[in-house]
């Protein structure tokens, strides 16, 4: 239970859905904020919006959406290793956990803490009801929703439901010439609305993408260039370019040169 949990010294926990409790994070990833490059915009915007939930002043739930290993993910993490001494603390649930959004709404809501409830990769298929937990938990029922809680979720998905053709196909156009869109897009974008704070991330450019093998290759003494190159190679291999990508070929590379080092 969260009361078992000393927030004092525990930054994050997970929800354990099976066994109905938290459990608290000890090893967490250090990451920085200014680790995180080619999103300044959105670094700004998150910042902001975050440091008014902490100074319990108005804000928006938020929604990390678009491409794949870009930030989202890293910006939550971030967020915690720079506003965990303000008393930020995060809960990680699985998606397959949101229909527990209420008994973790209970027990945090009476907490002297500001907590960020973090869904990674969150998406619905249409029809799917767990949707409903998430909007009484941002604008709450007949309780008001808690005051001490952020929602944050990060998808591919910009509306966070799967959308289908044949779901544009069911808009009717009215007398004035108003488009009124299907019960399934309206339910999709509905959804979305309820993150007051929407912020997309998308594939990096070439340049900002050797940025980021640049800041981790700073104590590299070998031929740049040739290392910029493989690491264009890398990324095109694997489809496109990110963070995530270069962190891979960071990997891999020291990878190839410990195993060259053994060879010789």
């Amino acid at each position: 239970m969260a009361k078992d949990i000393n927030w004092k010294k525990t930054y994050a926990a997970v929800w354990r859905g099976k066994k109905g409790r938290l459990r608290a994070v000890s090893d967490l990833d250090t990451i920085a904020m200014d680790d995180l490059l080619g999103i300044d915009t959105q670094k700004a915007e998150f910042r902001q919006n975050l440091e008014q939930f902490l100074d319990g002043r108005p804000r928006n739930h938020v929604l990390l959406w678009g491409a794949r290993g870009t930030g989202k993910s890293s910006l939550v993490k971030a967020a915690l290793n720079t506003y965990g001494d303000q008393k930020l603390r995060v809960v990680e649930v699985e998606k397959q956990d949101i229909d527990d959004l209420p008994e973790i709404s209970d027990l945090l809501r009476e907490l002297p803490w500001r907590f960020l409830l973090y869904c990674d990769d969150l998406t619905f298929e249409a029809g799917d009801p767990r949707y409903r937990y998430l909007k009484v938990l941002m604008e709450g029922s007949i309780e008001r929703p808690p005051e001490n809680i952020l929602m944050m979720a990060t998808s591919n998905r910009r509306h966070l439901v799967s959308e289908k053709m044949q779901d544009n196909l069911a808009a009717t156009l009215g007398p004035n010439g108003e488009i009124h869109h299907g019960d399934t897009v309206e339910e999709s974008t509905s959804l979305a609305d309820r993150f007051g704070l929407r912020l997309s991330f998308y594939a990096p450019p070439q340049d900002q993408y050797l940025q980021m093998v640049d800041r981790l290759f700073t104590d590299y003494a070998g031929d740049r260039e040739m290392l910029h190159r493989e690491a264009i190679n890398f990324a095109t291999a694997r489809g496109g370019r990110s963070g995530r990508v270069a962190k891979q070929f960071y990997n891999y590379f020291v990878t190839q040169i410990s195993g060259s080092d053994n060879e010789g």
